[in-house]
């Protein structure tokens, strides 16, 4: 389900061309439709044909007609169901993204190269997965070459980035009250009150193995070497490429774009915001591993960091170490011994779930609550075996980076599927209710950027029923 609505996303942004002009070219092109004369050389007369027109303005944003056709061929072309989907429909969704990207712009919201490269790197490989290659991807696109289709998918992606980021701003002092979320919950007809699927309570236990105190040593010292090479006047950037075991930054030269309420490792966010621009952190260690950051640039709150990312080596003998002794602990909590609880609160290398007996948190609900059908697929494929209180045999997880560890999980509740109550589901309707008031806010701001913007609406759009007051009647 979620490559389903990854796969969306970027769909809508491939239909989602930023085409920004200066002021003259703007208002030419929102005068008239973009024509040439074809002589024709059998007669006198001249043919005008229409080449590509302008749909709308919408600040400094051009959308042609030829980005709706796009859009909407994209979503046919990936079996998107395009019954109820109208030129008119896309079109306001197109411009709302250009209202956001365009205010997002003169509020100084700024997106890293760093950002959008990752972006489009991570684009690029996932479709061409998708599609059978490099070759069928710019086939599929119809574009000449790799080089065309990464300038396209940086302008889309820079206008999706300045979009997610207004969006984000707009609601982000939205809060409510615990009165607010009841009177919500009241409005809902009985009959119409959502139902919850079924829903499990997940414990686990990692144990992770440990390095010696020799690679940690080798890890720390190759870090000080670094630190030392660039201050002498090597780029930090390519010391990451080479050496830095975080896949994803490491091919972006370490950049790691963060403001202070990204979910990040306090130890790796207190150093990174302790920084001076220019400045590189000693060895540090957080959950990850060894690292050192140097701050880039400065944002205001936000700032622009580049790190370098090391792992001390786990030899064979170190993981068996730590194979052996989940294996013991999962016969000790089976003999009756101790509790599943109690053995992740006293041996779990999980520090975010050892104190609450080893129950995991539901990253899009922030409850103990995983709903059934839209459970990680993976996670849901080492738990379905197990019934009543029966514990999984020593699973091996791997992190991010690489890093491979043992847990052992167990279902700790059920839960049937039921009509949402105030009182057992107050999370999920407070989840609710406060979407519902940060709609309400977003339609506000809607409403009052369209009146305080330029925008345009070609006259063959005119005739449409949009949602939005773009023809500011």
């Amino acid at each position: 389900m979620k490559r389903s609505i990854y796969v969306l996303m970027l769909l809508v942004a491939f239909g989602m061309q930023a085409q920004e002009k200066d002021d003259a070219t703007v208002v030419s092109e929102t005068m008239m439709e973009a024509k040439t004369q074809v002589k024709d050389s059998t007669k006198s007369n001249t043919k005008r044909v229409k080449i590509d027109g302008v749909a709308a303005v919408v600040g400094d944003f051009v959308i042609l007609d030829s980005d709706v056709d796009k859009f909407l061929l994209d979503l046919k072309q990936q079996g998107v169901n395009s019954t109820d989907l109208t030129k008119c429909g896309l079109l306001g969704k197109l411009m709302e993204d250009k209202l956001y990207a365009h205010h997002a712009i003169q509020d100084s919201i700024s997106v890293s190269d760093g950002e959008i490269n990752d972006r489009v790197n991570q684009s690029i490989e996932y479709f061409s997965q998708q599609t059978g290659g490099m070759e069928n991807l710019l086939k599929f696109y119809a574009m000449e070459d790799e080089a065309s289709l990464r300038k396209r998918l940086t302008e889309i992606t820079k206008v999706q980035f300045l979009t997610n980021r207004m969006q984000s701003k707009v609601v982000r002092d939205v809060e409510i009250t615990p009165e607010e979320v009841r009177q919500f919950f009241e409005k809902i007809p009985v009959d119409q009150r959502p139902v919850i699927g079924v829903e499990l309570e997940v414990s686990q236990i990692l144990i992770e193995p440990e390095p010696s105190k020799e690679a940690v040593d080798k890890v720390i010292k190759k870090l000080k070497d670094i630190k030392a090479e660039v201050e002498a006047g090597s780029s930090f950037g390519t010391k990451a490429i080479l050496y830095s075991k975080d896949r994803a930054s490491g091919r972006q030269g370490g950049l790691m774009p963060i403001n202070k309420r990204m979910s990040l490792a306090k130890e790796f966010k207190d150093m990174a915001f302790s920084l001076q621009q220019g400045e590189i952190s000693d060895p540090f260690e957080t959950e990850f591993g060894w690292h050192i950051v140097m701050v880039d640039k400065v944002r205001g709150q936000e700032r622009d960091v580049r790190h370098i990312l090391l792992i001390p080596e786990v030899t064979a003998d170190k993981l068996e170490e730590a194979r052996k002794e989940i294996d013991t602990l999962r016969t000790r909590i089976i003999d009756g011994e101790l509790t599943f609880e109690e053995a992740a609160r006293s041996f779990s290398d999980d520090k975010e779930t050892r104190n609450n007996g080893g129950k995991l948190i539901n990253p899009a609900t922030f409850d103990t609550h995983f709903e059934l059908t839209k459970m990680d697929p993976e996670q849901y494929s080492q738990i379905e075996p197990l019934k009543g209180d029966e514990i999984s045999i020593p699973l091996i997880d791997e992190t991010r980076t690489g890093q491979k560890r043992f847990k052992l999980l167990k279902v700790t509740n059920r839960y049937d599927e039921h009509v949402a109550d105030y009182s057992k589901d107050y999370i999920k309707i407070k989840s609710l209710a406060l979407k519902e008031k940060q709609l309400k806010e977003v339609g506000k701001w809607i409403k009052q950027k369209i009146e305080d913007t330029y925008i345009n609406v070609n006259s063959d759009n005119r005739n449409c029923e949009f949602q939005n007051n773009w023809l500011k009647k």
